[in-house]
């Protein structure tokens, strides 16, 4: 009757057919070379398997060996699925934050937000999702996110909606640009200047092309972009200028010239839980700490036009 077979013995078949000699095999997992070949002779007697060949002195899997590490690895994925799942447990009963932040926050802005957090509550698991504002809401009454970050108040008797930071746009420049010598950006310095324009079908590209229409702009858009990050960073590469919320130029701030805009163009941001929430505790840190962030980001960057 066959021996059963040994975990020692399968650690070391399969480091042999990824490591290519018994020598390395051996090495990866701490043992003689000795100890390994044995181990490896063992697994083929006690199974009546011919896994390998030997050639001037070397192991090459044969169909069965190969057929065999198949089913081995597909076993030691399992295990580490297993041990990923204990971990989350773990850092389920630490404590768990899921934060959704509309795709134009989730860079900088809520890299800063997060860490700062994370400094204060070091044993709690954060993970960020960066799905469309019109999607967060709904996410966050069917348990998905436990906190949202979104443009527009949630019409929902079962959702929380509390004021972020609401600020008017400011102008973003390129370092050597003409408008930079003015304190103010008004509609009438934009005429046929090469911009660089939100989507109109994002909240802030619609309120921006409606402030071009109402004063009679002629626009000059040289590029449209979903992006926050991709249009702040064509203004820092000297294609153009665009208005953006101050919390979009997160991560770019030393790269451009920044002039606040007038008349102002308000676009505020909410964050927003469940009613009945389960860890209302550190959602309410979490949306401090994202008020803070903002309120300390926007008073740096002041300083840049004072």
């Amino acid at each position: 009757m066959p021996r059963a077979i040994n975990l020692r013995q399968i650690e070391i078949f399969k480091a042999l057919i990824e490591h290519g000699t018994v020598s390395r095999a051996a090495e990866a997992l701490y043992i003689s070379q000795p100890a390994a070949s044995k181990l490896l002779m063992q697994l083929e007697k006690d199974n009546g398997l011919k896994l390998f060949d030997r050639y001037k002195g070397r192991l090459f899997p044969t169909a069965q060996g190969l057929r065999l590490h198949e089913e081995v690895a597909r076993i030691f994925v399992g295990m580490r699925q297993v041990e990923s799942a204990i971990g989350l447990i773990k850092r389920e009963d630490q404590g768990r934050l899921v934060i959704g932040a509309i795709p134009a926050l989730s860079g900088a802005y809520m890299q800063r937000t997060t860490m700062s957090f994370l400094k204060r509550n070091p044993n709690v698991y954060c993970m960020v999702k960066s799905p469309s504002s019109q999607w967060i809401p709904e996410y966050v009454l069917t348990r998905v996110l436990d906190i949202g970050i979104v443009t527009a108040r949630a019409a929902n008797p079962y959702i929380v909606t509390e004021p972020l930071f609401e600020h008017p746009l400011l102008c973003i420049m390129p370092m050597d640009h003409p408008l930079a010598a003015l304190k103010v950006i008004r509609p009438e310095n934009l005429h046929d200047v090469p911009f660089v324009a939100f989507n109109t079908e994002t909240y802030t590209g619609q309120k921006v092309a409606s402030m071009f229409e109402s004063y009679n702009v002629r626009t000059h858009v040289v590029l449209t972009a979903d992006s926050n990050s991709t249009l702040c960073h064509f203004v820092a590469a000297g294609l153009g200028v665009s208005l953006v919320h101050p919390l979009f130029i997160a991560g770019v701030e030393k790269q451009v010239v920044v002039r606040p805009f007038e008349p102002t163009i308000p676009l505020d941001f909410l964050v927003c839980f469940a009613r009945d929430a389960r860890n209302v505790p550190l959602i309410a840190d979490f949306a401090n700490e994202a008020k803070a962030t903002a309120t300390s980001f926007i008073d740096d960057l002041a300083k840049s036009w004072a």
